[in-house]
């Protein structure tokens, strides 16, 4: 379907995530992975979705005066968002059993923002999902994080794994989203995708 919609565009993914780029592969999206290293840094002024929408454009804005006529660069941010503080990916062991011993017993929301850059424009999307997990317990948390090592992880967990399977007890919008990328707003916006507007 895309394929043929985005025939004439070259579809850059500037994601490390594995899981954001099996995304893609499941959408029958062709795309090339272009990264760079930046610092993920916003002033502290910013909630929530303003975070997120931030450093996606910070991603974007990183390749500026390089992208080609014919290219679409995507970024993509993720944070946690609990009682109004960003967890993003953990420091260390320490850091992450912190973050999950603060999700236990609790609902936060992930908000995922998705950076669209070509020559003529930026567009920036977000999904917010709320997700709420049961009691964990200290054994619950060191098993999690001592067999899956979530370090790479907004809020120290993945939804996929185990600790999701035993853990969260309700989710309430997204799936792909908490995951790292809402897929059926990204699928809509290319499939709506007109440079011009």
């Amino acid at each position: 379907m895309l394929s043929i919609k985005l025939k004439d565009r070259k579809i850059i993914l500037a994601s490390g995530s594995p899981r954001r780029q099996q995304f893609f592969k499941d959408l029958d999206i062709e795309f090339e992975i272009r990264l760079k290293d930046i610092a993920e840094v916003y002033p502290d002024s910013l909630q929530g979705v303003e975070i997120t929408n931030y450093l996606a454009e910070l991603k974007a804005n990183a390749f500026a005066g390089e992208i080609k006529e014919d290219e679409l660069l995507i970024t993509s941010d993720t944070i946690v968002w609990l009682n109004n503080v960003a967890l993003g990916k953990p420091k260390d062991y320490a850091d992450a059993f912190q973050i999950l011993q603060s999700l236990s017993n609790q609902t936060h929301e992930v908000i995922t923002s998705v950076c669209f850059k070509t020559t003529q424009k930026t567009d920036t999307i977000y999904d917010v999902t709320k997700v709420t997990f049961n009691p964990l317990s200290d054994e619950d948390i060191r098993y999690y994080l001592d067999h899956y090592k979530p370090f790479d992880k907004a809020g120290a967990y993945g939804i996929q794994e185990w600790i999701g399977l035993v853990g969260i007890s309700k989710i309430d919008g997204s799936y792909t989203n908490v995951v790292g990328l809402p897929t059926e707003k990204v699928y809509r916006y290319l499939s709506n995708f007109d440079d011009r507007s």
